[in-house]
């Protein structure tokens, strides 16, 4: 099921390489159960609705799985490295159709 926090294909085709670059990468024991698709749609869905992390929709990942991601890319700063990295690349937008303009 899709929600109005949901990411769109074309959000996630921009995302995701963003997210392979700055998150580390770490030992894998066993494959995992969601997708970092699945966990930051139902990071998104409990910001944008102000829920308790319990009340996360059943169709996302576990509310334990998306809380320990968030505490633990917000404890690294990923949140707010993939903020920068996405500001950067609007600015590079912005500055290529400005020049093509003169």
């Amino acid at each position: 099921m899709t929600y109005s926090s949901s990411l769109s294909d074309a959000e996630w085709e921009i995302l995701e390489p963003l997210l392979l670059q700055i998150l580390p990468q770490k030992k894998r024991t066993r494959p995992s159960n969601w997708t970092k698709r699945q966990i930051l749609d139902g990071i998104l869905y409990q910001l944008k609705n102000g829920c308790n992390w319990e009340d996360l929709p059943k169709d996302l990942p576990p509310y334990s799985t998306v809380y320990w991601h968030y505490k633990q890319w917000r404890a690294a700063g990923i949140i707010e490295q993939l903020m920068q990295l996405l500001h950067e690349q609007v600015r590079e937008q912005v500055k290529k159709s400005l020049s093509g303009r003169r």
